[in-house]
């Protein structure tokens, strides 16, 4: 029995069409878990969506890409000086984020990066002058920008962003043929493409292309075991007393599925702050929702997720699965790794 990742099949292809429709050039993205998936599949569905590049988060990730994807591969993360050396296929294309990183690559196929309000990595604008002479040496294959996500407390407006960029590309005398851009609408897309007709631009895309159909995707834990439990009973790896009369589930995901794992969150608003500081003061009495739904609710763990499973508790008040049901878990696919994926 399996935590199972169930995919209806027809309408996330239909909804990767409608984004391969809408980014014209589209560079699908597969990195870190593979978006739930894993690397191999999306690959495969990569070549299905005829994509010439498939960017990757990493050089080991690319390693492990080049014998599941036979199109050109681009390396997200920008070289360093000095990383290990990992043997790549000429089809590999690398970020640099740095003249000494230009100058480094002589021969290489590069995609140099530029500094947005991101403020992560990238070439400064009093960088431009010193490419000339570095750029001679190696294969550029375009510059690339990687955007802030749209929020609240975005700075500057994208298109805006980019223009400037382009402006000073333009201004320093630096080719512009291509340039990757993430993190865009298709509106401001066709918006880049019409102020700058001779440079193709590619949207880097990963998130909007293979989780933007929520409702193609679902989650389920298998129920291993279901014990009756009374109130003060001992029960688990740190042999907490039950609060109640109930029941133990026993569901199929764990630790190792990322089941537990939750990312920081930005928050903004009184309501939102509230409710984490609700969440927080919960969890000093070891009080922690679950992500598994039963009869209608989101119910808490019983103690911490183990590696493989996690032990709900269900009050007596509520009827129990039986063992073999699935419970639907509400998962975040790019920390998750189920142990199948099963098309419906």
């Amino acid at each position: 029995m399996a935590l199972t990742l169930y995919v209806d099949t027809a309408r996330w292809r239909a909804h990767q069409k409608t984004v391969v429709d809408q980014f014209p050039g589209i560079v699908p993205v597969c990195k870190g878990n593979g978006y739930g998936f894993g690397h191999e599949r999306l690959a495969d569905e990569t070549s299905r969506l005829g994509a010439d590049l498939l960017a990757v988060g990493t050089t080991y990730e690319a390693a492990q890409m080049k014998d599941w994807f036979g199109g050109d591969l681009l390396v997200l993360t920008p070289y360093r000086m000095g990383e290990e050396p990992v043997p790549l296929p000429d089809r590999v294309v690398r970020s640099v984020s740095s003249v000494e990183g230009v100058r480094a690559l002589v021969g290489a196929r590069v995609v140099i990066e530029v500094m947005s309000t991101m403020r992560r990595h990238g070439v400064s604008p009093d960088d431009l002058a010193k490419l000339h002479g570095a750029i001679e040496d190696v294969r550029l294959e375009g510059f690339s920008i990687h955007l802030p996500l749209d929020g609240v407390e975005r700075a500057i407006d994208p298109v805006e962003e980019v223009f400037g960029w382009m402006e000073r590309l333009r201004t320093a005398r630096l080719p512009l043929s291509t340039m990757f851009v993430s993190h865009i609408s298709p509106t401001q897309l066709a918006q880049l493409q019409q102020q700058f007709p001779q440079t193709r631009f590619r949207a880097r895309i990963g998130t909007r292309l293979w989780l933007g159909d929520a409702a193609a995707l679902e989650y389920r834990g298998a129920v291993l075991d279901v014990t009756r439990v009374s109130r003060g009973e001992r029960f688990g790896y740190r042999q907490q007393k039950a609060a109640g009369d109930g029941h133990l589930v026993v569901v199929a995901g764990g630790t190792s599925h990322g089941v537990g794992l939750e990312a920081p969150k930005a928050v903004h608003g009184v309501m939102p702050r509230a409710k984490g500081v609700a969440r927080a003061g919960l969890a000093t009495v070891n009080r922690n929702l679950s992500p598994f739904i039963w009869a209608g609710k989101q119910r808490w763990f019983a103690e911490p997720p183990h590696m493989q499973v996690s032990l709900l508790f269900l009050p007596s008040d509520v009827a129990p699965p039986a063992v073999g049901d699935e419970l639907v878990a509400h998962l975040r696919n790019t920390t998750t790794r189920a142990d199948r994926v099963v098309e419906r």
